[in-house]
């Protein structure tokens, strides 16, 4: 990068406040054409906010924002697309009762069929594939993902934000999306990528800019720092290590998937395939996999959501469980961390103390059938308190949390329900490196204390950290079980894919 090119983006003493929480404060951002420039911070430190401003969906209460060195005014995300300013979100924008190519053909003009073929050839050159047909509401989190990014990219940005864009996809696919970001940089683009992933900012990217607390605290250059060195100075002190000592015993059979078989309920989904897992208690099982390979399907066999053809196909606790729905099962011990955590693991719209009522109703927080307020809000503060989630009370709208915020709270709340078997899906998707180890250490306390526990995770590092045995899922079929401490990322990469182990 040359360093005196002009600065595409300038943010200049930018501040925005909601109520009593000052989410920015003075923030000074200079972003030039063919740059790649981080935003690294905690969550809640202030990122989200700051671009949703550069994208027109908040306005600062003070400060300026500069494009080519003129000041400029985005009222709404259609100003910031006329400059040229491109956004893939963290939490999607997608209409689920769409197919790909309708939602694409939302923000790019274009005959549909002519949408669809792009669609189709920037997949396969970006190693972002997913079928233009497909109906978004039966797509894995990854998959989404995809067409967020491929749905940016076809609007050809000057300046493109990416928001945690590698979360839920797996190596082979960062790798390409890493290529493709370089050719664009090449091209001039200009591109802001916030990340927790502090190795993938140090190989990416040139610039870093760093908030704690909603303001800057620090800009260097990545690729000089080590992960350490980002890491304090996100959080402000050194991390701890985390310690994971493999599990000594294991209790009873906590969950057993027999001979699982689950028909995709549509030609876009997954079918399971004569699945088997034993999971007792004291235990830590990882699922890994490349989204779109059956994962949905595999959380929504086991948490009840879709019922087996057998009621023995899924045993739980000992109870022939197959054919119990949701409630029935969570009634048996079994507590749910689903992947998609606005809508499925929260309602958006609902306070926290609400959406703590969803799962944790039989915690006392129902009296003769109305809600115990009293001891909705003293579970909610215990649980704001307990995983650090960074929010002003428990009456705060979900859907107004950073992503990384909501997954602790919506961790935190299963774990204080004290389930005897937990099913967590991507548990740190989007969470900071200092909340991703406290929440893997919560697990492993878990496990400790005799909980069974599956994880189904896209981050091998992760499952590699915390599980005791791991499987493979790979379209629908599930590999046999392998031992983590002997197991290496390659062994599990070729299973990945498809290859034999």
């Amino acid at each position: 990068m040359n360093d005196t090119a002009t600065a595409l983006l300038t943010l200049s003493g930018v501040s925005k406040r909601y109520g009593v929480v000052q989410a920015n404060k003075g923030i000074d951002l200079e972003v030039r054409s063919g740059s790649i420039h981080a935003v690294l911070g905690e969550n809640g430190a202030g990122k989200s906010t700051l671009m949703k401003m550069i994208y027109g969906v908040e306005q600062p209460d003070e400060g300026a924002i500069l494009w080519n060195g003129t000041p400029v005014q985005l009222a709404r995300p259609s100003d910031a697309q006329a400059l040229g300013v491109g956004m893939v979100f963290q939490h999607f924008s997608l209409f689920e009762t769409l197919n790909v190519v309708q939602n694409v053909s939302l923000m790019v003009p274009g005959p549909q069929a002519e949408l669809a073929k792009r669609i189709t050839e920037l997949g396969e050159n970006f190693g972002l594939k997913v079928d233009p047909e497909a109906m978004v509401h039966r797509l894995s989190v990854g998959e989404r993902q995809r067409i967020e990014i491929i749905r940016c990219l076809l609007l050809e940005p000057k300046l493109l934000i990416l928001d945690e864009p590698t979360s839920v996809l797996p190596p082979q696919s960062v790798r390409l999306l890493f290529e493709t970001l370089r050719s664009l940089q090449a091209k001039g683009m200009a591109i802001l990528f916030i990340s927790h992933k502090l190795d993938e900012i140090r190989e990416l990217c040139d610039e870093a800019t760093v908030l704690r607390g909603g303001e800057v605290t620090g800009r260097v250059d990545p690729r000089t720092q080590t992960a350490s060195d980002l890491a304090t100075l996100m959080i402000g002190h050194e991390m701890p290590k985390l310690a994971a000592p493999a599990a000594t015993t294991t209790g009873d059979m906590r969950l057993s998937l027999n001979d699982l078989d689950l028909p995709a309920k549509t030609r876009f989904g997954t079918s399971l395939k004569s699945v088997n897992l034993d999971l007792r208690g004291g235990q830590i099982i990882g699922i890994a996999g490349i989204s779109g390979n059956g994962q949905q399907e595999l959380a929504a066999a086991i948490s009840g959501e879709t019922l087996s053809p057998s009621a023995g196909m899924v045993t739980l606790m000992g109870k022939r469980a197959g054919r119990l729905g949701p409630a029935a099962r969570r009634a048996l011990g079994f507590g749910f961390v689903p992947e998609e955590r606005l809508g499925r693991g929260a309602v958006p719209e609902m306070s926290l103390a609400d959406n703590s009522l969803l799962t944790g109703h039989r915690k006392g927080m129902l009296r003769r059938g109305f809600i115990n307020r009293k001891s909705e809000r003293a579970f909610t503060k215990a649980c704001i308190r307990d995983f650090d989630v960074r929010t002003s009370s428990p009456d705060a709208e979900a859907g107004a949390m950073s992503g990384g915020n909501l997954q602790k709270f919506i961790l935190g709340r299963e774990i204080m329900l004290q389930p005897d078997v937990i099913l967590v899906s991507q548990p740190t998707w989007g969470v900071d490196i200092k909340a991703a180890t406290a929440i893997r250490r919560r697990l492993l306390d878990m496990r400790d204390e005799g909980a069974a526990i599956l994880v189904i995770s896209e981050e091998l590092e992760e499952l590699f950290e915390i599980c005791d045995v791991l499987h493979v899922l790979h379209e629908g079929s599930l590999s046999a079980p392998l031992d983590a401490a002997t197991t290496t990322a390659q062994d599990i990469g070729a299973l990945m894919i498809g290859a034999t182990a």
